[in-house]
């Protein structure tokens, strides 16, 4: 699997990662929620790179001309809560793009983390780029449970993750469990997972920061 970590290189991305992780700046709810979605488009175009194009003829005011156009709109699904934010960066550059909907959370016992998925709403995905989109890849658990689910919607060409902030651990796992034709593309590569199977250093919980403390 093919592994696209995008704070290899300074750019605007590394700021706003900067600003995500520092607790203090990311009391800001409404400021947190924007610098994912802001990563969110940088990952789109970066991604966008990968992507088929055709030449198609056009007039212009002045003339005829030849351009180049988007050969199909990848399928962009999400993982909800916390990926709602970092998905609407994605559909701000995919802007015709068929979406779906992934309903998981995670259970946490005392040696390891079950992901349970109870929702699911997607189009077909036959032979279609997708990308799915869930911000912090900690285990790959919901990556994977996801991937397997999605399989009744139809045999994906390729497989974008797309991820904030990746551990280690998760992206091993995905490797030899995805069973998909995929690569990941994520801001970060983080250190380790901790007892409790947080990201180390991470950023906290996302879905928290981004919407409010859940029951």
């Amino acid at each position: 699997m093919d592994v696209f970590e995008l704070s290899r290189v300074d750019s605007i991305a590394s700021h706003y990662l900067m600003q995500l992780r520092d607790r203090v700046v990311q009391k800001d709810r409404l400021g947190f929620r924007y610098n994912v979605q802001r990563l969110g488009q940088i990952m789109a175009f970066e991604i966008s790179k990968q992507l088929q194009y055709a030449s198609v003829e056009i007039q212009t005011p002045i003339e005829d001309t030849v351009s180049r156009s988007l050969k199909d709109w990848p399928v962009i699904i999400t993982v909800l809560r916390a990926g709602l934010p970092y998905y609407q960066g994605f559909l701000d550059y995919f802007d015709q793009s068929d979406s779906g909907f992934i309903g998981a959370y995670r259970k946490e016992g005392e040696h390891e983390i079950t992901i349970n998925l109870e929702y699911l709403a997607a189009p077909s995905i036959e032979g279609k780029s997708i990308i799915l989109v869930d911000p912090m890849l900690a285990t790959g658990n919901s990556f994977i449970r996801s991937l397997n689910a999605l399989q009744k919607h139809g045999k994906p060409n390729h497989v974008f993750l797309a991820s904030l902030i990746a551990a280690p651990e998760g992206i091993d796992n995905i490797r030899n469990n995805a069973g998909l034709n995929c690569s990941l593309w994520t801001v970060a590569i983080d250190k380790q997972l901790n007892h409790q199977f947080y990201i180390v250093p991470g950023l906290g919980d996302a879905g928290d920061l981004s919407f409010g403390e859940k029951l």
